[in-house]
């Protein structure tokens, strides 16, 4: 099989759309053949050497893809060939195959195609083990997402909408428009506006940042309120003014998803699949996809990702026909 290969830590540039050895099912697996997976900030760390994947994992890039399963390994039930799935992966996305626990499997919705459901599973999972699983969302609320036009970013100002909650984002001026569309009560630029004046008060933050926000996500919180720190694209160390904390009955907390184990990622699927999946059948929540492009152009998926003018997902299609 063919997969997009690291050559070394580096640039998008190093990226190669190679031949591998082939994936096989092993028990408790299905064989997915891949018909696009989708590219997320963690494929860039990897790629940059910052993000190896977890030890006995693919070595290839790609949290998540969609495509048909074409082998079932030993033990498993509910599944068949031939099903059309999209999955959650420890890597191994950008490939032709790739092998994924049963438990990480998700039926593709009705309505959405076999292409665009690869941009479902990472943002399904990080906000509903964020914003239910941690922050135990409810209807009522408000919501801070920074990052509003990214693929976390537009999935969870959907997610919150239909979920009955008030929901502030951050995000250039140029994107604005598009995330008052999906349901965004008030958008703010953060390049000229100050969020912690235009959100203050909110009940939950969804944060991509980490460092640079903290101190000014604790001071957007009404009381009692709590960060949900998922990324560190601002940084990873900063100072905690744990007075302004425990004034406000503060709670940070901090995830990520790549490296839980078999048994935690499949308990999250399951909520996803119990709280999400109807959402996207009734059709108030789909995936947002900024454009396709095929998998041999990966260096030029980092490239649009990388420059963050983009909304939505990023997908990469396999393309069979192509070397």
């Amino acid at each position: 099989m063919r997969a997009v290969v690291i050559t070394e830590p580096g640039g998008p540039e190093v990226l190669r759309w190679s031949e591998v050895a082939d994936a096989t099912a092993g028990p408790g697996e299905v064989l997915v053949e891949v018909a696009a997976s989708a590219v997320n900030r963690a494929d860039l760390l990897q790629r940059a050497g910052f993000y190896d994947p977890p030890p006995g994992t693919s070595p290839y890039p790609g949290l998540e893809c969609s495509g048909l399963i074409s082998a079932v390994g030993d033990g498993v039930t509910g599944w068949s060939v031939g099903d059309e799935v999209c999955a959650l992966l420890s890597g191994g996305g950008y490939a032709e195959r790739v092998a994924v626990p049963v438990g990480q499997l998700l039926p593709v919705p009705a309505g959405v195609s076999l292409v665009d459901a690869a941009g479902l599973p990472e943002v399904a999972c990080t906000v509903w083990s964020n914003l239910i699983g941690h922050g135990r969302m409810r209807a009522g609320q408000s919501l801070l997402v920074h990052g509003g036009g990214s693929g976390i970013g537009t999935f969870a100002i959907q997610f919150a909408v239909a979920w009955g909650v008030r929901v502030f984002t951050t995000a250039r001026a140029a994107k604005h428009e598009a995330l008052r569309k999906l349901g965004a009560d008030v958008v703010i630029d953060y390049e000229h506006e100050d969020f912690v004046e235009k959100a203050a008060g909110v009940d939950l933050i969804l944060d991509i940042q980490g460092a640079s926000y903290l101190d000014r996500n604790l001071r957007t919180l009404a009381p009692g309120g709590q960060v949900l720190i998922i990324g560190l694209q601002g940084g990873r160390t900063a100072e905690l003014d744990l007075g302004l904390m425990m004034a406000k009955r503060a709670t940070v907390t901090s995830t990520t998803l790549r490296a839980r184990d078999a048994a935690d990622k499949a308990r999250i699927v399951t909520g996803v699949r119990r709280d999400v999946w109807p959402l996207i059948l009734s059709g108030k929540v789909r995936p947002i996809v900024d454009r396709s492009l095929p998998m041999s152009h990966a260096v030029t998926a980092h490239e649009v990702v990388a420059a963050n003018n983009h909304i939505g997902k990023v997908i990469l299609v396999t393309d069979r026909d192509q070397s």
